[in-house]
């Protein structure tokens, strides 16, 4: 048998495909908190991006975020999944908060 070719993604829509970042969790005092004392990550890089919604009128509205930015976003946004053994968020473009530069 062959190896399975790497899985991509194309989102459709106005939704956007967003690595999570993990940020390390140390108190003020030094102390490394461990994974299940921690909060979801609110950040991550924009893996792919959809072509946009359709307005009422038929026009396509054109995406804000790109491929490759880093994005804030909602708290429990999104939904969680798992793309050649990497966790990954699909979320629509509204649970973007702002862009990191």
């Amino acid at each position: 048998m062959s190896q399975a070719a790497a899985k991509t993604i194309r989102p459709l829509g106005d939704r956007i495909v967003v690595r999570p970042q993990e940020r390390e969790e140390v108190t003020k005092s030094g102390i490394v908190l461990p994974d299940t004392a921690k909060e979801k990550p609110q950040q991550g890089v924009v893996l792919a991006v959809g072509p946009g919604r359709v307005l009422d009128n038929g026009e396509r509205q054109p995406m804000e975020v790109q491929e490759g930015q880093t994005v804030l976003f909602a708290k429990y946004a999104g939904t969680e999944f798992t793309l050649d053994d990497e966790d990954v968020l699909i979320l629509r473009e509204s649970d973007v908060l702002g862009i990191l530069s």
